[in-house]
């Protein structure tokens, strides 16, 4: 009788310290928040950072997503410099600006795919190398910079001489290097000695296994098309696969331990960073009552069913915009069961009460997406098959 009372007590204590356990793991949206998140997946990325009032979203979670891979692979996970990615693509993206006469998008913004074309002609350097700051200013300002790139470059192009210098390229260098300080051209790390070309690689990273995908109806399913919005400079090219596809990528990636680079609309009114969570009512904005607006933040509420033709039609009257880049490293079950994928932003650590994180739901995620970049072994067989990589 004794052993079998120990055996029960044994038994609750287990299933209490359990329960004790998932409960702590429930997280808030906010402090005070009626979102109760139970974390199912995180993978391991470095602390959240803060490009600050600079357009530079696309290489701070493409890196972030870069630094993630390293530690999947069993490398350190290196801090790697974003901004040695934005000097170099600045100037390959001036050079296609002057080459079309300024008939082109030249600004701070840019694409995941920049971040691998810049490994893939320049290399990478660690953050403790090459900030890129060079203000007296603790954290990144690149307002007046892009004013003088953009003023500089169109000078150039208006120019009244017949003709280009030899000199232009150097004068957007120099200003580059005002603002962000010269790019190094060897360092020392570890006790070795390396440039920005053998430190990548160094690390292993193949950029050619490095693929962006979206879902778009105006061009062929399985086949990989030119992405028409304007921070897509480099004219690259995403793979196009149906929206449940992209869903099953998403979700594939994070259970095999691969992140997912993720660009998405963040102008929509169901974003809300400083509340924590992205969601898509399914009652329009512009049809609630202030009520209605505020609470919808403070608990998990209905949200419209997101079909492809929902999707296409949101991109195509200019509701889905490219606005930001940022990184999925794991997902989220609300206290309904509901599904939400974690987020890491790059807008600092003490920027809500997530840590600079916040959950986006399902529905937004997949209402939203510009476009993911993934690692192909993350993309199911069948659909690397059917898009032939």
């Amino acid at each position: 009788m004794f052993i079998r009372r120990t055996k029960i007590l044994t038994i609750l204590c287990l299933g209490l310290t359990i329960l004790l356990s998932a409960q702590s793991d429930i997280r808030k949206n906010k402090e005070d928040g009626g979102y109760d998140f139970t974390l199912i997946k995180e993978i391991e990325t470095n602390p959240v950072k803060d490009q600050h009032r600079s357009g530079t979203c696309w290489s701070f979670s493409a890196m972030s997503f870069m630094e993630a891979e390293l530690a999947r692979m069993g490398k350190p996970m290196i801090d790697l410099s974003e901004m040695f990615i934005v000097w170099n693509a600045y100037l390959e993206k001036a050079k296609k600006y002057v080459r079309l006469h300024g008939s082109l998008n030249f600004g701070p913004g840019g694409a995941f795919h920049d971040v691998i074309n810049m490994i893939k002609k320049y290399g990478v350097v660690p953050n403790s190398v090459y900030d890129g700051n060079n203000l007296d200013e603790d954290k990144i300002m690149h307002g007046e910079m892009d004013a003088v790139l953009k003023g500089l470059i169109n000078g150039v192009i208006k120019n009244k001489n017949g003709r280009l210098t030899n000199q232009w390229e150097n004068a957007l260098k120099a200003v580059l290097n005002a603002y962000m300080g010269p790019i190094p051209e060897s360092f020392e790390h570890d006790g070795i000695d390396y440039n920005p070309k053998s430190f990548a690689a160094s690390l292993g990273i193949d950029a050619n296994n490095y693929i962006t995908l979206s879902s778009y109806t105006h061009h062929p399913f399985y086949k990989p098309f030119i992405m028409e919005v304007p921070d897509n400079w480099a004219w690259d090219v995403v793979y196009n696969v149906k929206l449940s596809d992209l869903e099953a990528i998403i979700d594939n990636a994070l259970v095999n331990n691969y992140t997912v680079a993720w660009a998405s609309d963040v102008s929509e009114k169901g974003f809300s960073f400083k509340n924590g969570v992205a969601i898509v009512p399914v009652k329009e904005w512009a049809d609630m009552e202030k009520e209605e607006r505020d609470s919808i933040y403070n608990e998990p509420i209905e949200e419209r069913k997101i079909t492809q033709e929902l999707r296409q039609k949101a991109f195509d009257n200019y509701r889905t915009t490219d606005d930001h880049g940022m990184h999925i490293t794991g997902y989220a079950n609300d206290q309904n069961g509901k599904r939400y994928y974690l987020v890491k932003n790059s807008w600092g650590d003490d920027s809500n009460d997530c840590g600079g994180y916040f959950y986006a739901s399902k529905a937004f995620v997949l209402y939203k997406t510009m476009d993911i970049m993934v690692h192909k072994d993350a993309i199911p067989q069948s659909i690397r098959k059917a898009l032939k990589i």
